[in-house]
């Protein structure tokens, strides 16, 4: 599984439409994803105090999209590579949806039902 950071109004026109078009498939030519080891790097760099985010949990396999293993954007220092799906995230590959917040200190973390698998 890989996962996919979005905001609560982003998930829902994604469901009513079938299928996530982020900005960054314009901006970069694909969707950033994480895995689970590697959730907090974006969650933390980019989306620090946000309330109003979804984690996407993607099943790889039932994506139309493609999905390429490449370093980040930028390169991560520890040269960690990120799964990026160059097309619109169909909401069918979707498994779970759940509501990402962060701790009462403002951090996120891989959430513990996800942690548990």
């Amino acid at each position: 599984m890989i996962l996919h950071i979005c905001s609560r109004d982003e998930w829902d026109a994604a469901e009513e439409e079938g299928a996530l078009v982020p900005a960054s498939l314009d901006e970069v030519g694909f969707v950033h994803c994480s895995d689970f080891g590697t959730l907090s790097i974006p969650a933390n760099a980019v989306f620090a105090g946000r309330q109003d985010l979804v984690l996407l949990v993607i099943d790889p396999a039932a994506l139309d999209a493609p999905v390429r293993w490449e370093a980040g954007v930028p390169p991560h220092p520890s040269g960690i590579w990120f799964p990026h799906v160059y097309g619109p995230v169909n909401t069918g590959a979707v498994v779970a949806a759940m509501e990402f917040l962060p701790s009462a200190e403002g951090g996120f973390q891989l959430p513990k039902e996800l942690a548990e698998l």
